[in-house]
């Protein structure tokens, strides 16, 4: 048996996340590297409903306020409540 060396394209794996000013790259939860970002601001290009603010990418969203509160229909024909 013989043992070589190989390369395998992973670049499908990797996952970045931003953090103090650059992209920390990783592959299977392992940080692998990172991307230092300029100090003098990078150029975000998001799709739209995104953005980014201070090293964090927000999505906007739409949300249910006060989803504790329950709707109940009592009607009185059915004499069901």
């Amino acid at each position: 048996m013989v043992l070589q060396n190989q390369k395998l394209d992973i670049t499908d794996r990797i996952v970045g996340k931003l953090k103090n000013g650059a992209i920390e790259l990783f592959a299977d939860n392992e940080q692998i590297g990172r991307i230092v970002l300029p100090p003098n601001g990078s150029t975000f290009e998001l799709k739209e409903g995104y953005e980014q603010q201070q090293d964090k990418v927000y999505k906007q969203v739409t949300i249910t306020t006060n989803p504790d509160q329950k709707y109940v229909d009592c009607d009185s024909e059915s004499g069901w409540c």
